[in-house]
């Protein structure tokens, strides 16, 4: 495993995007721009892809560790901060573009939505039939 999986390990687990993981990486004074940074998340085989140094990695986590904890001066509690990075992520449901609705169709037309009705399943111990080699009477 290298630089460039612990990366995107940590990027995908902890919700960041590109331009937090830049304000990140300014919190501790180093200066990477999103194309540099998108080079490390392409795949090894991309033409534009590059080896994520140990310095970007180092800086990276120390530049973490003061976006989660915070200062002295101004501590933080870390899971505050990283559900705020779950609520600031666009969701599947904003993504997709919205169909269009004819204003002439009439609501009578829709169809309503009945549910399914349930059928109980049998448990799977009530399908078994243990036959231990004896004849029942």
């Amino acid at each position: 495993m290298n630089n460039n999986d612990i990366f995107k390990k940590l990027r995908v687990a902890l919700q960041l995007r590109d331009d937090q993981i830049v304000e990140i990486l300014q919190l501790v004074d180093f200066r990477i721009t999103t194309t540099e940074l998108s080079a490390f998340f392409r795949n090894e085989e991309h033409p534009k892809y590059m080896d994520c140094g140990d310095q970007v990695l180092r800086n990276f986590l120390n530049g973490l560790v003061i976006h989660l904890r915070g200062t002295k001066e101004n501590p933080k509690q870390p899971l505050e901060v990283i559900k705020s990075h779950k609520i600031s992520a666009p969701s599947a449901e904003k993504q997709t573009p919205k169909k269009e609705q004819n204003p002439k169709a009439s609501t009578s037309t829709k169809k309503k939505f009945t549910p399914k009705k349930t059928v109980k399943k049998p448990t799977i111990v009530e399908k078994v039939i243990f036959k231990n080699g004896k004849k029942s009477k």
